[in-house]
């Protein structure tokens, strides 16, 4: 059957950050939003949701304890509790962090070690058919080997390119096992959809430049031919000429969603000094998805989004006017997200610092208590379900 998709998901980062110490700590939002002990009852609420699809991912960091070696516990009692419940999960498999083991994403072993993951998970559970196989690999790789923030905390042009090789090579090595076992999987890319603004003329090179980068992880995955600036630049900072040339010929694209998540703070301003601040939703997520779209041209879900009480009701029915509008106006757009579940934490400091403070972003908050954006949400569902089944555009789901 075909079906348009509302999702929301549960929260699951992992990335490792520097505390001021000069250790390194774990941030997991599993573990803060108190997932780990109450995650029968988190299932429960996407039911009363009236919500069908859910971006879930086992934390890989438990999960992947050495080469070949797996601790499915916790995931066979989630997973075959989704089962039961009728939920259908969108297997989100690394969420910005790897196993101790593994380091980080300057590893060039990782990729080979992730798809051996991905193909043992989809070899456990072969009924599954959605998968995001790597969380936003754009902002994985920026927060991470760019601005120094994460995991490896370095911040270099050639840290960037080699996170981003490795990254995007293991995302297609993971889809190409998980075929291997599974030749009905559809994967959705979840990628953060972006857009810088030049704040004087001045800046307007350093801009191009950046509305360039913010589509690599997307055109390595894909094989989608760079521009010649892009290639200097992957080529000076250590991606070799056969490496680049890999991703021409994987032909991945047929059997992937490309997933857009979309926040007030994807829209950034350029200064010329080249620092950037949050623009706000200047133009909004229907130009910038369409961007993604008319680069691509290939099916579109809505992955991400929110907003902090007491905006958020307004937030999502613009969100959800925008992603509409797309699809009247013909892009194959197949699902709607709101995200997440839960309330989050320390997401104000991009889980930089490890403060405990709670973010009202879910659609309930961490005792379990409904958000008015949670039942605002529940409304649109059950007001557009049955209207968008009879429109033109939905995914095909196997049963």
């Amino acid at each position: 059957m075909s079906a348009f998709m509302f999702a929301t998901g549960i929260e699951n980062s992992y990335p490792t950050i520097r505390l001021p110490d000069g250790t390194m700590q774990r941030v997991d939002e599993l573990e803060k939003t108190g997932h780990y002990e109450r995650w029968r009852e988190d299932f429960a609420l996407v039911k009363e949701m009236g919500i069908e699809f859910l971006r879930y991912g086992p934390p890989y960091y438990r999960v992947h304890t050495g080469p070949s070696q797996y601790d499915w516990a916790f995931t066979d009692e989630t997973f075959g509790a989704l089962r039961e419940l009728g939920i259908t999960p969108l297997v989100d498999l690394l969420h910005f962090g790897l196993p101790d083991w593994l380091g980080n994403f300057q590893n060039p072993a990782f990729p080979e070690h992730f798809a051996a993951y991905a193909g043992a998970f989809a070899a456990r559970f072969p009924d599954l058919q959605f998968y995001t196989p790597i969380n936003e690999i754009f902002v994985t790789t920026m927060f991470s080997a760019q601005y120094g923030w994460w995991n490896e905390c370095l911040a270099s042009d050639q840290a960037f390119v080699t996170a981003l090789k490795h990254v995007c090579r293991a995302g297609v090595l993971a889809m190409q096992a998980i075929l291997a076992v599974q030749p009905g999987a559809t994967f959705i890319q979840s990628e953060s959809a972006e857009y810088f603004h030049p704040e004087t003329p001045a800046a307007r090179p350093l801009a191009n430049f950046l509305n360039q980068k913010r589509f690599l992880s997307l055109d390595l995955t894909y094989g989608y031919p760079v521009s010649v600036a892009m290639y200097e630049f992957l080529l000076k900072n250590g991606m070799t000429d056969a490496e680049y040339h890999w991703f021409d010929d994987q032909h991945i694209k047929a059997k992937c969603i490309m997933g857009t998540d979309y926040y007030r703070t994807n829209e950034r301003m350029v200064r010329e000094d080249g620092s950037t601040y949050p623009a706000g939703d200047v133009f909004g997520y229907y130009v910038i998805a369409k961007q993604y779209f008319d680069r691509y041209r290939m099916p579109l879900m809505h992955t991400e989004t929110n907003l902090w009480e007491p905006d958020a009701v307004n937030w999502l029915w613009r969100q959800w006017a925008n992603a509409y509008r797309l699809k009247q106006d013909g892009i194959p757009l197949v699902g709607f997200t709101w995200y997440s579940l839960l309330d989050q934490v320390d997401w104000d400091t991009a889980l930089r610092e490890n403060n405990g403070r709670v973010n009202p972003l879910g659609l309930y908050d961490l005792d379990r208590k409904i958000r008015p954006v949670g039942r605002a949400y529940q409304r649109l569902i059950a007001q557009w379900k049955d209207v968008l089944r009879d429109e033109s555009y939905g995914v095909h789901i196997n049963y």
